[in-house]
C-alpha cells in the first residue's frame, strides 16, 4: 500500500468516528487544539523559524515570506479562529427540508459531513489549522499537503493538534498531514478516489488550475484573486484613497487584495496622483495605461496586456483610466477571476448597477476588498474562497463542507 493511501485509510476510518460525535465533543476537541496551540507556541515558532531561514536562502519575496511568517500574535489568532469555529452552531444533523407524502412517507433532508476532505495549499500555516477546525466540527476528517515551504511549520501545527486530541473522544487520525511535498505526491492525491470525498485546492492560479486539470477526486475551485477597484467620478476622494490603499498594501500576497484599478476619466486627473503618494508610501508600483503615464509621468511604468490579467500578489497594481461604469464593467467582465470587486461611488444608480451585473463571488460598494474572508463574514474561519457556482461560492465555512442526505420513514408502503 502507497504512503498516501495509508494516510487516506486511516482519515477514513477516523471519518466515521468523527461523523457520529457529538456537539460537545467536538467542541471540547476543538478548545483543546486551541489552548494547545498556545502551549506550544515555543515549538511552533522554532520550526516557522527554519522555513523563514530556507525560504530567504532561497530568495523568496517579502509579501511572500509575510504569508509564510508566525510571531506570537498571528498564533494567537489562529488559535481564536479555532475557538470561534467552536463557538458556531453545530451543522450537522441540521434538518433544512421534508414533508409527509399522501402516501404517508415521512421524508425529512438533512446535513451530513462529506467525509474526507483533502486540501492541497501553499505557503500559509495559518490555513493548516483553519482547515482542520473547520473539517472537524463539519464532522469531516481531512488530509492536508502544504507547500514544502512550510513544512516545518505545518509538521509542527499537526503534531500540536494531533497531541491535542489524544485526551478528547475525538480520533487524532481525522487531521493528517502529508509530508512528502513532492509533485508525485501531489498528483496521487489529486488520484486518491476512494479515499478523499473532495478536493479543495487553495493558493495560486498555477496550483489551482493544476488540480483542475488533473485530478480524479472532486474538486471545489477556489479561485486566484485578480480583484479590481472602480472609482466613479462621484467617489468621494479621501474614501477612494483609502479604500484602494488598504486593498493593496494592507496584505498584497493574499487573493482578496485589489491587483487593478480602474479610474472613471473625469476625476483621474485630481484623484489618481493622491492614490499613487498614498501608494508610494508602501513603494508600490504602478503599472498604467497611457493615460494614467500621461497623468502620473515618472511615477509610473507602462502596462501590458499581461498585467491586467495578473495576480501579482506584490507591491504591484495595474491602471486603467476608463469612460465610465460600462467600460469598467466590461473589463472586470474580461480579466476578473471571479473572486472580489469594488466600486467607489456616490451614486445609487452605479451602486445598484455594479451589485447587479459584475459577476463575482463578492461585490463591494465603498469597501475594501479585504473583507473577502471567512472570520469576517462570520463564518469563524474558512476553507478557502470558491469563485465556481457549483456546490459552494465565496468564502466557505461549515455549511460548505456539508452534503445532505434524505431520511425516509414508512410503515410499510411498497411502490405499484
Amino acid at each position: 500500500m502507497s504512503y498516501l493511501k495509508e494516510i487516506g485509510g486511516r482519515a477514513k476510518s477516523a471519518a466515521f468516528t468523527l461523523s457520529q460525535a457529538l456537539t460537545d465533543e467536538k467542541n471540547n476537541a476543538l478548545l483543546s487544539i486551541a489552548e494547545a496551540l498556545e502551549s506550544g507556541q515555543d515549538d511552533i515558532l522554532a520550526a516557522n523559524a527554519g522555513d523563514l531561514k530556507e525560504a530567504e536562502q532561497n530568495g523568496m519575496g517579502s509579501a511572500m515570506l509575510d504569508r509564510l511568517r508566525l510571531n506570537g500574535a498571528r498564533i494567537k489568532e489562529i488559535a481564536d479562529a479555532v475557538r470561534n469555529v467552536a463557538a458556531l452552531p453545530e451543522p450537522v444533523g441540521k434538518t433544512i427540508g421534508g414533508e409527509t407524502r399522501p402516501n404517508g412517507l415521512e421524508i425529512v433532508k438533512v446535513t451530513v459531513p462529506l467525509g474526507v476532505v483533502g486540501i492541497i495549499f501553499e505557503s500559509r500555516p495559518n490555513v493548516t489549522v483553519d482547515c482542520a477546525a473547520l473539517c472537524l466540527k463539519s464532522g469531516n476528517a481531512c488530509i492536508l499537503r502544504g507547500g514544502k515551504e512550510a513544512i516545518r511549520s505545518n509538521a509542527a501545527l499537526v503534531s500540536c493538534m494531533q497531541k491535542a486530541l489524544e485526551g478528547t473522544k475525538i480520533p487524532p487520525g481525522c487531521i493528517q498531514l502529508v509530508e512528502d511535498t513532492s509533485r508525485e505526491t501531489a498528483a496521487e492525491m489529486m488520484r486518491l478516489n476512494g479515499y478523499i470525498d473532495v478536493l479543495i485546492p487553495r493558493g495560486g492560479k498555477g496550483l489551482i488550475q493544476s488540480v483542475v486539470r488533473n485530478a480524479t477526486v472532486p474538486v471545489i475551485e477556489t479561485g486566484a484573486g485578480n480583484c479590481h477597484v472602480f472609482v466613479d467620478e462621484s467617489a468621494k476622494h479621501d474614501m477612494a484613497v483609502n479604500i484602494v490603499n488598504n486593498a493593496k498594501t494592507q496584505r498584497p500576497s493574499v487573493c482578496n487584495a485589489v491587483e487593478t484599478l480602474l479610474i472613471h476619466k473625469n476625476c483621474a486627473d485630481a484623484l489618481l496622483p493622491e492614490i499613487a503618494g498614498r501608494l508610494s508610501e508602501s513603494s508600490t508600483e504602478i503599472r498604467g495605461c497611457e493615460k494614467t503615464l500621461a497623468i502620473l509621468g515618472k511615477v509610473a511604468v507602462p502596462a501590458c496586456e499581461d498585467d491586467y490579467m495578473t495576480e501579482f500578489g506584490d507591491y504591484i497594481i495595474a491602471v486603467k483610466v476608463v469612460g465610465g461604469i460600462d467600460e469598467a464593467i466590461r473589463h472586470i467582465e474580461k480579466y476578473s477571476t471571479r473572486h472580489s470587486e469594488a466600486i467607489v461611488t456616490e451614486s445609487y444608480e452605479n451602486s445598484r448597477r455594479f451589485l447587479r451585473e459584475v459577476d463575482s463571488a463578492a461585490v463591494y460598494v465603498n469597501a475594501s476588498t479585504r473583507f473577502t474572508d471567512g472570520g469576517v463574514f462570520g463564518l469563524g474561519a474558512e476553507i478557502g474562497i470558491s469563485t465556481q457556482k457549483l456546490h459552494a461560492r465565496g468564502p466557505m465555512g461549515l455549511t460548505s463542507l456539508l452534503s445532505t442526505k434524505y431520511m425516509v420513514t414508512g410503515s410499510g408502503q411498497i411502490r405499484v
